[in-house]
């Protein structure tokens, strides 16, 4: 069993600074998220000879529509391993405090577990594109 050594104090110094800091990315990843489909929205259609009703997405908004796929897994796994680490420090630190170290040892072991991200129209693989 680890050895532990922990100052609750500057774990929950660090969890109050890392949770500001959550909060900002997700309001930043909204922001982005908007912004994107104001973007592609703005960048027009094509349209097609076939009809004067029938017309696609633009080249333009198409790639910010990839854009943002591609990197929305990306954010979703980000917000759920940093909400998956702070639980488990938080919960890790109560534990310890409360002199049940192997259930401290559980949390942090749940922590470090592979986050499982659902996103609508995916394979449902729940993996991590990059395997992390």
């Amino acid at each position: 069993m680890a050895r532990w050594d922990i100052h609750p104090a500057g774990v929950y110094g660090v969890l109050s600074r890392t949770g500001t800091a959550a909060k900002n990315l997700s309001e930043a990843g909204s922001a982005i998220q908007g912004n994107l489909e104001e973007a592609a929205s703005a960048a027009g259609t094509l349209t097609s000879q076939y009809g004067p009703y029938t017309s696609t997405v633009g080249l333009v908004g198409s790639a910010l529509s990839q854009l943002a796929q591609h990197w929305g897994r990306d954010l979703l796994y980000i917000a759920e391993r940093t909400s998956k680490s702070m639980q488990g420090a938080d919960e890790a630190t109560r534990c310890y405090l409360a002199g049940s170290l192997e259930q401290a040892a559980n949390a942090q072991r749940e922590a470090a577990k592979e986050p499982k991200i659902d996103i609508p129209g995916t394979d449902g693989t729940n993996q991590h594109p990059e395997g992390r």
